[in-house]
Formats: structure tokens, C-alpha cells, sequence
């Protein structure tokens, strides 16, 4: 990239877009990048337009390109709309939230400014106000906007205030999630500082009319849309501060009182007699659905079952069983911290063989030309021959290895805590070439393409090709553990720094991000357009995988950090709260759960109708895969 292209001032926009008052023309290109698809609103001071970015060919990706014309010739006018713009994507930019559209881009070109974002697609609440929208669901939109305003209000270095709540502020996208749009007038808060009278007539609070707003103002703010949305009694046509003239409940008697009561605290004229922040308001909304929770929840609970199952077999082993199994031939073959490669009878469960090393194995055993090949933590690759268990070959490195070995021409890829990614011929066991990733490998390389791609525990992501040569590397914020995959080439992973990436499988740029409750471990699963990923936050996550937005998520017990199996509309995952879990894979639905007497953090293996999972308890199960 050129220098030019970094400077908003200097992207080039197509002499086809006729720089006036008009609109873009549909089909036309923005900044030799973004492709204008239609036109999503228009206001007196531009549109915003639904474009596809070029810029990621192998997938479409479309953004909302929000549009300001500068129609003034004053100078100094001229001024403060650019810098007022400026601010909105600069405030946009240091905000990573699920409920805060992500900014891609921003620039400048003759008398028109440019804001590039996250396209959401849904109805704002101002369009769902006349809808019979359940009361469950309204107090958990109201939920879900006391959290994201709660991260505002403690965002550093400066507290941010959105000063304009309102239901047509607020989005609920398609898959029923609440998004904040319009930072136009949000600023960060200093205590000793006064600002102009902004915000909405009639949501906004008296001290925000004086120029006074704190973080207060955002909760009486949510209040009042809370009060419009379920009265749909619109407050900019009633007398200022009045809705205790308009009770809740005299208006829409389904609204239970202690709605009521909450909504009232937020809106009390005395900031001081509100709820003091977005987290108290939250709890107690909380609090309320809680009590509701058997008529809201449209997920199983995971406490309840539907399905019984009992186990086909049991093994037992001598010491915690960490790691994945493999299935080949009718043989279950595994690794245990017992430092033993168990093969055993699929059908039976009996010991075939048994083959011992010098260390814990959490590699998973892959098998090929009748051998079985596992890394250990004994610093060794073990290739054993699969009748026998007798060994062929083995191969050092200087690390203990806990990533699985990959096989791809004649060629076996495998990490190791010696920060290095080794590719070994598999019939002699030499090195062919070996890369230094700068830091301990424990994920398990992906092969695409002739190319590999792995994370290591200091935070990079690479792409290698087949020599060895580095293609791109990425930087995500914390160590990458679980593994990644590659769909329609598109890299997925997950990351300790809490986030789900989504990269292009040729440049590594960034097509989306998303983020989780706490870090994960875990590799992603796909099923069609979902891609199903477990998290330290107890959560198992369903995320559609080309917009990069949350669709459902199942809650266990305890963290979540082995990887999901997705078979036959099923997910299939276990919980260091000892469970293995089935669940639907279209809505999160429970269909049965297996508990065993350890966390399980390994990955199921489903060979036909038989899951096999293994336990830190030391034990191998197979169970049936619908009872």
C-alpha cells in the first residue's frame, strides 16, 4: 500500500460520484473500495448507504457507509461539522463491544465525509414499538443496553456518555441482539466540564438540559424509551419530566410492578435517587427475570435433560484422560497423563495394546499407512505400528509436545513448546524443515491450500506454505491455544484474549471479530453457516460465521475448554462441570447430558451412532449418539 492511502485526505473517490447535494449512484465505487449497493436512510445532512467491501473477494462483505455533505461555505462552520465527524469515528475506533457497531474506515473527500461500519441488519425499537413484543424480551433488550452502556460509562482512559438514548437509537439485529447506533453526540465525561444542551426533547434528563450530563443522564434516558416502549406513549409529545403522570401499568397492565418500580427509579428528576450505575440497573432486571425465567428462556435449561443415556462401555485407565481420541478400522486409539497410546476394541471397549512413552500424552494419535502417530510431553514425535503397538520411528524437539500432529504430502506438521513447527518425512523421520514461531506451539497446525496456519502462546497467528516460508502473520491481543480452522477461505479461531477471529486465508486482514464472555481455548466447530466455539465463561457459543454475530449460546456449570463436535444437526461438547453435553445445534436446546466423575476437556470423537469421550477422571466412554 502506498502512503496516499493511509491519508484520508488523499483517497481517491470515482469522478463518477457526483459531488453534491444528490446521492451516490447505486453500483457506483467509493474510494476504489466500496461498492454501493442501495441506500439505507437519508437525513438533512447525507444518507447512509449499504456497501460491499472490495477488499475481501473471496467473501462478501458489506458495511453501512454513513455519508455527512458539507453544504456550508463559512469556513469555521466548515470546521467544527469535520471536526464533529472526526470525533465520532475516532470515539467509534477505541470501542470493542458486542453491542457497538465496529468502525472499518474513515475519510474525507470534497465536500462529503465518509464513516465506514458494521452493517446491522434489524429494526430499531422505534419500528418494533407497535409490534406485541413479550415482556421477557423487552427486560432483556433493557439487559443487555444497561451492559454496553455500563462499559461506556467505565471506558478508559475517559468514562463516555451516550447523551442520546432512544428507541431510534438503539437496533435489535437478526438475531435479536441489542446495537447501540449514532455516537454522533456521545463525548467522554470530565466532572468539571460543561457542554451544550444536546440529546432528544423528552428522553433526555434535566441536568442534561443545563449542560450537565453524566453517566445518570444514559439511565434516565433508558428509562424513558423503556417508558415509550411499553406505553407507546411517545414523551417528545407530552410535558417535560411528567411520566409520573402516565403510570405504566394504568396504560399496559401486562408490565409486572416490579418493572414498573425499576423504570421509575430511572427516571427519578434527582440524579441521586436513580440507580447509581448501569450495572445496579442490570441487576435489578435481572432479578426480575429470574423469577420469570420459566415462561422467557427459549433454550433448556442445562440443569435439566430431556434424554437418559447410559454408557455402551467404560475404560479405565491409570491417570486423567486430557486429550482427543481417534477412530480407525474398528480401533479406538488414545493418549493418557498414565504416559500410555491405548489402542482398544471400538465395539468392545478391551485392550488391544498398550504402548508407553516418557511423558503425558494430550496430542491426538492420527493414523496412517498402518501406523499410529502422537506427540508426548517427553519431547517426542511416536510413530507406532497400529497391530502391534511396537514403535517405528520417533523424532525429537527441544519442547514438550501438546499439539496433534497433521499429515499433508508425505509430510507430517506438528508444533512443540519449542517454539518451532516441524515438518517430518514420514518414512525416514527426518526433519525436512522446521520454523520458529517465536513462541510455544500448542495448536494444531491446518492445512489449506498448501499452506499452514497455527497460533502460538505469545498471541501471533501465521500462514506458512508448505517450504516453511512465512505468508502473513497476526497479532491478536493474548496467547492462541485451540486450534483454527479454514471454510471457504476464511481462518477462524479463537484467542486467550477473549475474541473470535475471522481472517482472510491469503492476506490475514481482519473480516470480523468476535467477542466472548471471558478467554477460550478451544478450536471452533462449523455446521453450515455456524461455527460453534466453547469458552472459559462456561458458554458454548453459536456464531454465524459470515457476519460474525452471536445467534445463540448454551450455558454449562463450569468453563467450557474442550472443543464441540457438530453431527447431524447435534452438537456434541464437554464442561469441566463433568458433563458431556448434546445439544440442538439450530437453537441451543438441550437433548441429553452424561455425567462422568471428572472436567472433561477433550475434544468427542463420533464414529456413526457412538460418541467417545474421555474424563479426567481416567476413564474412556463410548455412548450412544441419540439414545
Amino acid at each position: 500500500m502506498t502512503e496516499d492511502q493511509f491519508n484520508p485526505s488523499k483517497r481517491p473517490v470515482d469522478q463518477s460520484l457526483h459531488i453534491a447535494t444528490d446521492q451516490l449512484k447505486i453500483g457506483s465505487t467509493l474510494a476504489n473500495r466500496y461498492f454501493i449497493e442501495g441506500v439505507l436512510g437519508v437525513g438533512g445532512m447525507g444518507a447512509v448507504y449499504k456497501a460491499r467491501d472490495l477488499h475481501f473477494p473471496n467473501v462478501v462483505k458489506q458495511v453501512a457507509v454513513k455519508e455527512m455533505i458539507i453544504q456550508t461555505r463559512d469556513p469555521v462552520v466548515r470546521a467544527s461539522i469535520i471536526r464533529n465527524f472526526e470525533r465520532e469515528a475516532n470515539l467509534l475506533a477505541t470501542l470493542d463491544h458486542p453491542a457497538i457497531p465496529r468502525i472499518f474506515d474513515y475519510f474525507t473527500a470534497h465536500d462529503r465525509s465518509y464513516l465506514v461500519l458494521e452493517l446491522i441488519n434489524g429494526k430499531t425499537l422505534e419500528a418494533l414499538i407497535e409490534e406485541n413484543i413479550p415482556i421477557p424480551q423487552v427486560i432483556q433488550w433493557a439487559i443487555e443496553i444497561c451492559d454496553v452502556l455500563s462499559y461506556l460509562h467505565n471506558h478508559q482512559p475517559e468514562p463516555i456518555i451516550f447523551r442520546d438514548m432512544k428507541p431510534s437509537n438503539v437496533m435489535i439485529n437478526q438475531y435479536g441482539r441489542v446495537m447501540l447506533i449514532d455516537f454522533g453526540i456521545a463525548k467522554p465525561f470530565r466532572a468539571d466540564q460543561k457542554g451544550t444542551m444536546v440529546g432528544t426533547e423528552g428522553y433526555s434528563p434535566p441536568e442534561q438540559y443545563r449542560g450537565q450530563a453524566s453517566h445518570l443522564a444514559d439511565i434516565y434516558s433508558l428509562g424513558a424509551t423503556l417508558h415509550h416502549f411499553l406505553t407507546k406513549r411517545d414523551p417528545r409529545l407530552e410535558a417535560p419530566f411528567s411520566f409520573g403522570e402516565r403510570p405504566i401499568r394504568q396504560i399496559n397492565p401486562a408490565v409486572p410492578p416490579e418493572l414498573e418500580a425499576v423504570i421509575l427509579k430511572a427516571l427519578q428528576y434527582d440524579p441521586m435517587d436513580r440507580f447509581q450505575s448501569a450495572k445496579d440497573m442490570k441487576m435489578a432486571l435481572e432479578a426480575i427475570l429470574s423469577k420469570r425465567a420459566p415462561t422467557y428462556s427459549p433454550h433448556q435449561s442445562a440443569k435439566t435433560a430431556l434424554q437418559k443415556i447410559q454408557p455402551l462401555w467404560v475404560f479405565n485407565c491409570e491417570d486423567e484422560i486430557r486429550g482427543a481420541a481417534a477412530y480407525k478400522d474398528g480401533w479406538l486409539f488414545f493418549g493418557s497423563y498414565d504416559r500410555s497410546l491405548y489402542a482398544l476394541h471400538g465395539n468392545k471397549g478391551e485392550l488391544i495394546w498398550r504402548y508407553q512413552t516418557d511423558g503425558p500424552i494430550v496430542s491426538r494419535p492420527i493414523i496412517e499407512d498402518g501406523n499410529v502417530i502422537v506427540g508426548s510431553a517427553d519431547h517426542r514425535l511416536h510413530v507406532v505400528n497400529q497391530l502391534s503397538g511396537k514403535i517405528f520411528w520417533s523424532y525429537y524437539t527441544e519442547g514438550p509436545i501438546y499439539s496433534s500432529p497433521v499429515l499433508s504430502g508425505g509430510h507430517i506438521f506438528i508444533g512443540s513448546d519449542d517454539t518451532h513447527i516441524h515438518a517430518i518425512n514420514l518414512t525416514s523421520g527426518n526433519a525436512a524443515w522446521k520454523f520458529d514461531s517465536g513462541a510455544p506451539v500448542r495448536t494444531t497446525p491446518f492445512i489449506y491450500e498448501d499452506n499452514l496456519f497455527f497460533g502460538n502462546e505469545y498471541g501471533d497467528f501465521l500462514c506458512l506454505d508448505f517450504r516453511g516460508i512465512l505468508r502473513w502473520r497476526f497479532r491478536a491481543k493474548r496467547a492462541i491455544t485451540g486450534s483454527a480452522i479454514v471454510v471457504n477461505g476464511t481462518v477462524y479461531f479463537g484467542s486467550l484474549d477473549g475474541m473470535v477471529y475471522a481472517l482472510d486465508a491469503k492476506s490475514g486482514w481482519q473480516v470480523w471479530r468476535f467477542r466472548l464472555g471471558k478467554p477460550t481455548i478451544s478450536t471452533p466447530c462449523v455446521s453450515g453457516n455456524d461455527l460453534f466455539i466453547g469458552c472459559t465463561d462456561g458458554n458454548i457459543y453459536c456464531i454465524d460465521m459470515r457476519s460474525g454475530k452471536e445467534q445463540w449460546r448454551f450455558t454449562t456449570e463450569h468453563q467450557v475448554t474442550g472443543s464441540a463436535v457438530a453431527y447431524e444437526g447435534k452438537v456434541y461438547f464437554g464442561s469441566v462441570d463433568q458433563h458431556l453435553y448434546c445439544i440442538d445445534s439450530q437453537n441451543g436446546s438441550l437433548i441429553w447430558k452424561f455425567q462422568t466423575a471428572g472436567p472433561i476437556t477433550g475434544t468427542p470423537l463420533i464414529d456413526k451412532d457412538r460418541v467417545y469421550i474421555g474424563s479426567t477422571d481416567g476413564k474412556m466412554y463410548a455412548l450412544p449418539a441419540s439414545p
